[in-house]
């Protein structure tokens, strides 16, 4: 006799694994069936193990201004790259026994194997078939590919390998100047790399605010990493043990190790014999506002239907498709989902940038408040006086329309950012707002200050 589930959820990672838990919570009977480990791309091969290394990245860098501290080190220090290693799959290894842990007190069952769609309440897994009142498509997603000749090349890598490297390469040349791509880079030029990043378009992380994008390319090169944008890569040709990276214009890039990063794209093989049936919009699965597919039990939460390629969105969505799973549908807001950079400075960025203000409420209609950590004592204080606070607001009413942060703690003050933009306060209120003094955060304060022509702590005239 087969199982029977309330909820099937196919792919353990950020959608997955927290839609299981919010439909057990709620009184269902669940199971997830995962491929390979659980926590999906951003435990395993994102997130958190890029983050090991920038905070590897960001220590030597902090190492390096210790003289100027009066802090006096004896020895130049070195990245041991295979203990760099060992440390992020430590951290990484807690993390995913967590989440088997969380799965285990909810008594969700979990099946590992390659799970695909039968039916409209069925599904194959190990062999073995298994029923089921609704399915959520957590399959997430994989990376993007683009046909580029002598990509077949030993040298190219993409970032799994890259994270597992024990020989840190001495030039090392990206291939996409988006989120992974900076963060990449500011990785490997930290622990000693002379690194490349290679951009078609004409700016780096192109969802970003213009300004935003702008500052960080100026940023990463100012700490001695080429960037190179506009530029299309027409072939990699191997030359000795070492490659070339040609452009379209004649630019080369001479590189030991190549890592391309161009995107993701959604991972469907999950849909399996319904492939043909579920509707699809670009590559992508089509979903309604409760993650609802074209087939009414079968949602499809998280990377899998590129709304926002974010852990922190996929666990929103996650738990809405559970809640509709389980007949008690909420609302899901994905307006003002932060995005962040974690380089050094780091960016992030929540709500509509300059541009797409003044294309939606017109030119005249925006005011734009900045404030500059160079002027913020804690950020001096602490040697992280680069970027700045930009906020994006409506005239007539002083609506925030957007935050955009390039400094120190940049991830963490956009939280305040996305809270404030949900709750539709005002940017005279928030000037009004007391913040700790000092802090990064004033600067958010500030900016807002600074918008309405209210700003104590600039120059006057000072826009």
């Amino acid at each position: 006799m087969r199982k029977q589930y309330d909820v099937a959820v196919i792919g353990g990672g950020p959608a997955g694994y927290v839609a299981a838990i919010k439909a057990a919570q709620l009184g269902g009977r669940a199971a997830v069936f995962e491929k390979s480990v659980l926590g999906g791309t951003c435990l395993n091969r994102g997130c958190i193990p890029t983050k090991c290394y920038l905070k590897t990245a960001e220590l030597m860098e902090e190492i390096a201004g210790c003289a100027q501290r009066g802090i006096v080190l004896d020895a130049h220090p070195l990245v041991d790259l295979p203990k760099a290693v060992a440390h992020k799959n430590s951290v990484v290894k807690k993390l995913t026994d967590g989440v088997a842990g969380l799965l285990r007190s909810h008594k969700i069952d979990v099946y590992y194997g390659e799970a695909a769609l039968a039916t409209e309440t069925t599904l194959t897994c190990g062999g073995e078939t298994y029923g089921f009142d609704s399915v959520l498509l957590c399959g997430g997603s994989k990376p993007g590919v683009i046909p580029i000749p002598g990509a077949e090349s030993k040298n190219v890598l993409d970032s799994d390998a890259l994270l597992d490297l024990e020989a840190l390469p001495r030039r090392l040349a990206i291939i996409g100047g988006g989120v992974i791509g900076c963060e990449m880079a500011a990785a490997f030029h930290g622990f000693g790399s002379q690194v490349t990043v290679i951009e078609a378009m004409d700016r780096l992380v192109p969802p970003m605010d213009e300004e935003i994008s702008a500052q960080l390319k100026k940023s990463l090169e100012k700490k001695g990493i080429r960037v190179l944008t506009s530029q299309k890569v027409s072939a990699i040709q191997d030359q000795g043990t070492g490659s070339t990276v040609l452009c379209q214009d004649g630019t080369r890039v001479e590189a030991d190790k190549i890592l391309i990063c161009v995107g993701r794209a959604a991972d469907l093989d999950c849909l399996g014999a319904l492939k043909d049936r579920i509707r699809l919009e670009r590559g992508k699965v089509s979903v309604d506002e409760q993650m609802r597919t074209s087939i009414p039990n079968i949602y499809a939460p998280g990377d899998i239907n590129g709304k926002h390629m974010l852990a922190h969105a996929a666990f929103k969505m996650g738990e809405a498709a559970a809640c509709a799973a389980m007949g008690r549908p909420e609302a899901c807001d994905l307006r003002y989902v932060p995005s962040c950079i974690y380089t050094s400075p780091e960016a992030a960025g929540v709500g509509l940038s300059e541009k797409a203000a003044r294309e939606q409420y017109g030119r005249e209609s925006i005011l734009v408040g900045r404030y500059f950590f160079q002027s913020n004592g804690r950020a001096l204080a602490s040697g992280r006086g680069e970027g700045f606070v930009k906020v994006v607001v409506e005239k007539r009413y002083q609506e925030l329309l957007g935050v955009h942060i390039l400094g120190g703690d940049a991830a963490e003050m956009i939280a305040e950012a996305a809270a404030l933009l949900h709750a539709e306060v005002p940017a005279d209120e928030i000037a009004d707002m007391i913040h700790a003094h000092p802090t990064y955060s004033e600067a958010f304060m500030e900016a807002c200050a600074a918008a309405l022509g209210r700003c104590i702590h600039l120059p006057a005239g000072q826009p």
